[in-house]
């Protein structure tokens, strides 16, 4: 029995990049050895192990074979006779299928090491068209590696895969998990352009790559066309070190763009609603998780209205924070504008810009939460006040103390 370590921990130790996960490919070994030896049996698609005090993944060397479309369309075979090169030739990468062994010395069957050097993204075999997950991780890859390049071949393959439908039987999850995880990375937008390139963005995300050749009035958008908008609004947010549900706002924030119709353009009247339908629909066929859906919907309906406010009154104001449930979630409001802010400063020129916007909203919000809303409401019910009411009365309350720090301002 011999172990290894292998795929991104040897990756990121030769870039001489921190190492956070680490996997292992045992091989030469049955499962019933290394339940002998106190490792923990988790796999269910094939034999994967927890080691007994590191709880690190430990995985049978194994092949596969294709025998439907689809991600989970294989027949695993792992045995003790399967080699670590076979093991290595199923991954999807040369830069991921580098093995090292407890001496520290290093296996390279397919020019993994060559190809880190050149900054290249190549496939090692064309078993790389069986599994469709793959054109998401090599599109995930650039975002991250944002000095390396796509081989030509890979890419040439990627394109058949998507011409051949084999994209298409993605599972909604791995989409998601994906997509969530290139969102994070360095430059979002190398994720999103790679997959228009191969043709795989219109499959998955229509919504979204629509937007290319949508142009926008060039007074507020002198870069014009709304899907070049959007790369830059999601790499604004990959520098500001956005959380997740303000990146997936920002890739959001502009869909209904999409479906105006090309005789109203480049103006984009009442594209907040039709951007909210569309992201309903995005947001049950990949089952987003909530707080990114709830965040998307606000910062889709509602982010012209925070451009435009600093000339709303103090009771516009209020109005909007209402809408934005500000008063019940202060912190996600704080997450709305940082997303508002991606979105004024993704734009041609406008990297640096300033965006009062944002500490005015704030600052009305923190005026408008120091009302005593109980004492107020005490004071309605001695009235007789029920309700709409009292709701009224600490409406009002809130409109004064905004107007106040307003006329502070001025």
């Amino acid at each position: 029995m011999k172990i290894y370590q292998v795929g991104g921990a040897v990756r990121d130790a030769l870039l001489g990049l921190p190492v956070h996960d680490r996997d292992w490919v045992v091989v030469g070994a049955r499962p019933e050895e290394l339940s002998a030896l106190g490792y923990l049996s988790v796999g269910k698609d094939f034999p994967v192990f927890l080691h007994p005090q590191t709880r690190e993944e430990y995985a049978l060397a194994r092949t596969e074979r294709k025998t439907a479309p689809g991600y989970h369309g294989f027949a695993v075979h792992a045995a003790p006779g399967v080699t670590l090169e076979e093991d290595l030739g199923r991954r999807d990468l040369t830069i991921n299928a580098i093995a090292q062994d407890e001496a520290g010395q290093i296996f390279d069957p397919h020019g993994g090491r060559q190809d880190l050097q050149a900054r290249l993204l190549r496939h090692i075999t064309p078993a790389f068209a069986e599994d469709p997950v793959r054109i998401l991780r090599v599109a995930r890859f650039a975002a991250r590696f944002v000095d390396f390049s796509v081989a030509p071949e890979t890419l040439s393959l990627m394109r058949q895969m998507v011409d051949s439908g084999e994209v298409d039987h993605l599972v909604p999850e791995r989409v998601w998990q994906e997509l969530a995880r290139a969102l994070m990375q360095a430059q979002p937008s190398r994720f999103f352009q790679l997959l228009r390139d191969c043709g795989a963005l219109a499959r998955l995300l229509p919504e979204v790559d629509r937007l290319w050749g949508v142009p926008q009035t060039p007074e507020h958008h002198p870069e014009v066309d709304t899907g070049v908008h959007l790369m830059m609004v999601l790499d604004q947010a990959a520098q500001m070190k956005a959380p997740l549900p303000v990146r997936f706002a920002c890739l959001a924030h502009d869909l209904g763009k999409g479906n105006t119709a090309p005789d109203l353009w480049p103006r984009h009247l009442g594209h907040e609603e039709r951007g909210a339908r569309l992201l309903k629909g995005l947001c049950e066929r990949l089952r987003v998780p909530t707080d990114c859906r709830e965040l998307a919907d606000v910062v889709t309906r509602e982010h012209g209205n925070i451009h435009q406010s600093m000339g709303f009154g103090a009771a516009a104001v209020v109005r909007l924070l209402e809408r934005c449930d500000a008063f019940r979630k202060p912190e996600r409001f704080e997450q709305i504008m940082l997303a508002c802010l991606c979105d004024a400063r993704g734009r041609l020129g406008k990297q640096d810009c300033a965006y009062p916007q944002r500490e005015r909203l704030l600052r009305a919000l923190k005026a408008a939460q120091s009302v005593p809303s109980a004492e107020i409401a005490a004071q309605g019910q001695a009235r007789g006040l029920q309700g709409p009411r009292i709701g009224e009365l600490l409406r009002q309350a809130r409109i004064e103390a905004v107007a106040q720090i307003d006329s502070k301002d001025l």
